[in-house]
């Protein structure tokens, strides 16, 4: 795990200015590496979302830079952070944000059509993955013919479609019991190991701390702590 793939440097995000500015994060710093699980702790309204969003170029830093790999996100126009986020960057959801219309093969082959995988690849990816996620056999129902549980796995393998060097996970087992929010973690935490993926995760659930290999504290925008997990 010596390969640093995201680097966050002094960030700050400030909404409105003078007596009512809220300062949303504030001189966080951080880096995670190529396999590695980074678990994002903190109370609700602690800034973990906006500081996720930050990282993932979803929003722009009020000051501080953020690199993936040897590439600025903070400095990328438009269609340059398109391009990162289909190639470099997976995103998990709380709310899952499947296409209801689309089946779960289809949902997972998405972002490889939009990459202009051919349809022979894409066809054996999305196999794979869905294999991987524990879907097989699942591939022709819709999201609401799945439970919770199986539509975040679905989720997580659509965030792998394109195998990102970092997978972003904003708390992804928030909506689950806590049967499957632990089996959820699990599985993150293998596909992390097994493919040298870059992750960060958010939660407010102290027990899935027990899967990171690093644990960062976030409280009112500022990291108070970080340690590795025993």
């Amino acid at each position: 795990m010596s390969d640093v793939v995201l680097r966050a440097e002094g960030l700050h995000r400030t909404y409105g200015s003078g007596e009512t500015a809220v300062h949303a994060v504030s001189d966080v710093s951080l880096e995670v590496r190529a396999g590695e699980l980074v678990v994002l702790r903190g109370a609700s309204g602690s800034g973990k979302t906006t500081l996720l969003n930050l990282l993932g170029g979803l929003d722009t830093p009020t000051s501080g830079t953020v690199s993936l790999g040897d590439r600025d996100v903070t400095g990328a126009d438009e269609s340059e952070l398109v391009e990162l986020r289909r190639r470099d960057l997976g995103f998990v959801f709380q709310g899952f944000a499947l296409l209801p219309v689309l089946s779960a093969a289809e949902n997972v082959e998405l972002p490889m059509r939009i990459g202009g995988m051919p349809a022979t690849e894409r066809e054996e990816r999305t196999a794979e993955l869905l294999e991987a996620v524990g879907l097989t056999g699942h591939e022709n129902q819709r999201p609401d013919e799945l439970s919770g549980g199986q539509q975040q796995r679905l989720g997580i393998a659509r965030a792998l479609a394109n195998s990102p060097r970092l997978l972003i996970a904003d708390e992804p087992t928030g909506q689950l019991d806590s049967t499957n929010a632990d089996a959820m973690m699990a599985l993150i935490a293998r596909l992390v190991h097994e493919r040298g993926v870059a992750a960060i995760v958010s939660t407010h659930d102290p027990r899935m701390a027990a899967y990171a290999d690093r644990i960062l504290e976030l409280r009112d925008g500022r990291l108070v702590r970080g340690r590795h997990a025993a």
